[in-house]
C-alpha cells in the first residue's frame, strides 16, 4: 500500500488500517518522494499517518544509530496531549522495528528528557517552549534533523508559538523535507508555508473550517446560568456513552466538573491548572470508560482522539471560532457517527455568529431562538438587553427529560 516497507503494512493490518484515508492517499506518495508537503484536512482524518508513514519508511532507509543528543526527524505539535497521541501512534505504527521514538513536553521531567534525549533519537515529537528549553541546555542538537513535522499548525499561531519556530527551524538542515499540517487555512498559514517550506505540493481534502459531514450539529440559546441544569438533562439521555464538553476557561472548567461529580456522574478534567500527571490520569481514565464525561479547556480540542466519543457539548462557546470545529471534531473519528451540541448565551451571539461564519452554514437550532439585540457589537462586551424571540425561555423548548437520580453508570 502506498509503497510503505513490509513491517510497517504488517503493524497497520494488526491495527485494522486497511484501506488509506484521503488525506492519507493524497500526501504519503508526495511524501514518499522528499516532497514538502501541505496538508489541509479536518481533525479526525488521519493526519499522524499521512506524515507518520512517510517518515518511519525514511528512517527505515537510513544506515547506523543516530548520533548523541542528534535528532533525525522532528514533529512539533501545540500541545502536550497532542504530542502524546502522536507519540503513541508512531509507536504503533513503528512496532517490531529498531526506530528510536521520543517525547518532550512541559510538565515532564527535564533531567529524565535530558538523559534520553543524550543517546539520539530517530524521531522526536516536541512541544516548542520545552524543545527551547532543552535547546538552551544543549541537551539537543538539530544541526543533522533531516525531517520537519508542524502539525495543527494553525493552533501554533494562535497559541503564539511563531516566535519559537523562527528560532528553532534555522537550527535544522537547510535541505531539510518540510510538511506541514492543518484543520484550517487562516492568512498567516500561507506566510508560514512560504517561510518554511520549499515548492511545496498541496493536498487537500475538505475545504478548510468545514466540519465531519457525520456529525449531527445542534445549538441550544439558553440563559448563562441554566446551562448546567440543561447538559445534566442531555447527559441523562444518553449515560453510559462518552461525552465531552468544552469550557472556556481553567476555572469553569473545573466548577463545571465538580457540579456533575454532585449530580452523579464520573466526571474528570483537563486544562492548564492540571499538572502533566493529573492530565493523563484523567484522560485515561476517560478513555477506559472509568469517567463517562470530560470537562476540557481548548488546550484539548486537538489532543483527544478516542473513536468512543460520541456527544461534544460546547458549554461555552469558543473565542476563536475555528477553535468550533477542533471540538466537534473529537468526535465521528474513525469513519462513525457524531454529535455536537452548543449552548450559547446572550453575552455569546457574536462568537456564535462567527463560527456559522467560518463554517460557511446556520447550525440547526434545536432549543430557543436566537437573542435579539445582542452580539452585534464588540464580542465578550456584557450581557446586553436583548431578550429571546418567543414566548417561553429557550431552556423550556429545549425538550426537557425527567432526570433519574443516583450516580450514573460508568
Amino acid at each position: 500500500m502506498l509503497g510503505l516497507p513490509a513491517r510497517l503494512l504488517t503493524n497497520l493490518e494488526t491495527l485494522k488500517i486497511t484501506e488509506p484515508s484521503p488525506i492519507q492517499k493524497q500526501a504519503i506518495p508526495h511524501a514518499m518522494n522528499g516532497r514538502d508537503v501541505m496538508g489541509l484536512a479536518q481533525t479526525g482524518t488521519g493526519k499522524t499517518a499521512a506524515f507518520g508513514l512517510p517518515l518511519l519508511s525514511a528512517i527505515l532507509r537510513m544506515e547506523g544509530r543516530p548520533a548523541p543528543k542528534s535528532v533525525r526527524g522532528l514533529i512539533l505539535a501545540p500541545t502536550r496531549e497532542l504530542a502524546k497521541q502522536i507519540l503513541d501512534n508512531l509507536r504503533d505504527y513503528a512496532d517490531g522495528t529498531s526506530v528510536r521514538i521520543g517525547l518532550v513536553v512541559g510538565g515532564g521531567s527535564i533531567n529524565a528528557q535530558v538523559q534520553r534525549l543524550a543517546k539520539g533519537t530517530d524521531l522526536l515529537v516536541a512541544t516548542p517552549g520545552r524543545l527551547i528549553d532543552l535547546i538552551d541546555r544543549k541537551a539537543v542538537r538539530l544541526d543533522l534533523t533531516e525531517f520537519l513535522v508542524l502539525d495543527e499548525a494553525d493552533q501554533m499561531l494562535d497559541l503564539g508559538f511563531i516566535h519559537a519556530l523562527r528560532r528553532i527551524a534555522p537550527l535544522l538542515k537547510a535541505d531539510r523535507q518540510t510538511m506541514l499540517f492543518s484543520a484550517t487555512m487562516p492568512k498567516q498559514m500561507a506566510e508560514l508555508a512560504q517561510a518554511y517550506l520549499n515548492n511545496p505540493v498541496r493536498v487537500e481534502v475538505s475545504p478548510p473550517g468545514k466540519p465531519v459531514e457525520k456529525i449531527d450539529q445542534s445549538v441550544h440559546f439558553v440563559d448563562q446560568s441554566s446551562k448546567t441544569g440543561l447538559l445534566i438533562e442531555h447527559l441523562s439521555q444518553h449515560q453510559p456513552q462518552a461525552a465531552l464538553v468544552f469550557a472556556r476557561t481553567k476555572h469553569g472548567a473545573e466548577r463545571l466538573r465538580k457540579h456533575l461529580e454532585a449530580a452523579g456522574y464520573a466526571a474528570e478534567s483537563v486544562h492548564g491548572n492540571k499538572s502533566q500527571g493529573q492530565r493523563d490520569r484523567a484522560l485515561r481514565a476517560f478513555k477506559e470508560g472509568e469517567a463517562t464525561v470530560l470537562v476540557a479547556t481548548d488546550v484539548a480540542a486537538r489532543g483527544i482522539d478516542i473513536p468512543s466519543v460520541r456527544f461534544v457539548y460546547n458549554y461555552d462557546m469558543p473565542n476563536v471560532p475555528d477553535n468550533y470545529v477542533h471540538r466537534i471534531g473529537r468526535t465521528a473519528r474513525a469513519g462513525r457517527d457524531g454529535t455536537a451540541i452548543a449552548y450559547c448565551a446572550q453575552e455569546e451571539m457574536s462568537e456564535f455568529r462567527a463560527v456559522q461564519k467560518v463554517m460557511g452554514r446556520d447550525i440547526p437550532v434545536a432549543g430557543g431562538t436566537p437573542w435579539e439585540g445582542a452580539g452585534k457589537g464588540p464580542s465578550r462586551g456584557g450581557r446586553g438587553r436583548g431578550k429571546p424571540q418567543g414566548s417561553r425561555p429557550p431552556q423550556a423548548q429545549a425538550g426537557r427529560p425527567r432526570r433519574s437520580r443516583g450516580r450514573k453508570a460508568a
